[in-house]
């Protein structure tokens, strides 16, 4: 039943892909996510409306129709501009980064209500008495909110990394070739579906659990007070074991 037959070598390029694929798209959401939160807690009323269609447009498409939407429009996008300036040859987005660009910007919608919640989760005396120790806005941010609005972000964005690990199959339908695309492909030339959907699902599953345990990595890493109780309470153990 798992014997793969020779495609083993397929699954784990496109385990190779899902992975660049899902890396990349995180990194762009959660700058669009920052953006998005600073915009929406903006004084500029423009700034704000901008936002706050983004995010509703963004949450009421389904991933699907927005990797077709970006993959086939933008190479239409693309080539009426280039025809403007005399090109008419055919130009095609790469699935690749047609599916960066979908998957950045459907993280970055709900990205950026998590941090908008984070920022409004920390007094805003912090702000104020950076203020008035002369601290420019660049470095109260930097030094007093990034750090906090990490630490209370974390569980929110690892739960939105998760789905968006598994929102990358969807991109084989444009014809990435990532887990998805190569199980397929597997599937269809030995006649095995089964085999290979599972031998993907066990990649998929995999991958998540590396991913969780990450996270919990980072939620421990983000908090020094618990960190240092956990060394006190160890200290303390050992303390009344040596003397008893």
């Amino acid at each position: 039943m798992f014997d793969l037959q020779g495609f083993g070598a397929l699954l784990l390029s496109g385990a190779t892909v899902t992975i660049k694929l899902a890396a990349t798209s995180v990194v762009i959401g959660m700058i669009l996510g920052l953006l998005g939160a600073t915009a929406k807690l903006s004084n500029v009323w423009l700034l704000r409306k901008i936002a706050t269609v983004y995010t509703a447009t963004m949450r009421g498409i389904p991933e699907l129709l927005l990797v077709l939407f970006i993959y086939y429009g933008g190479s239409m996008l693309l080539m009426s501009i280039l025809k403007k300036f005399g090109y008419n040859e055919y130009v095609e987005i790469s699935a690749f980064w047609g599916g960066v660009m979908a998957l950045s910007i459907a993280f970055g919608a709900y990205a950026t209500e998590i941090f908008r919640m984070s920022i409004q989760e920390i007094p805003i005396g912090q702000s104020e008495a950076a203020q008035a120790i002369g601290m420019r806005p660049l470095q109260t941010f930097y030094r007093i909110t990034l750090p906090q609005i990490w630490q209370i972000a974390l569980p929110g964005l690892g739960n939105l990394f998760l789905v968006l690990l598994k929102d990358t199959a969807l991109v084989s339908v444009v014809g990435l070739k990532d887990i998805m695309y190569q199980s397929s492909r597997a599937a269809q030339s030995t006649q095995q579906p089964f085999t290979f959907y599972m031998a993907a699902a066990i990649i998929y599953l995999g991958l998540t659990m590396l991913i969780t345990g990450f996270m919990i990595w980072l939620e421990w890493r983000a908090n020094p007070a618990a960190r240092y109780t956990k060394k006190l309470n160890r200290q303390s153990t050992n303390r009344q074991s040596t003397i008893g």
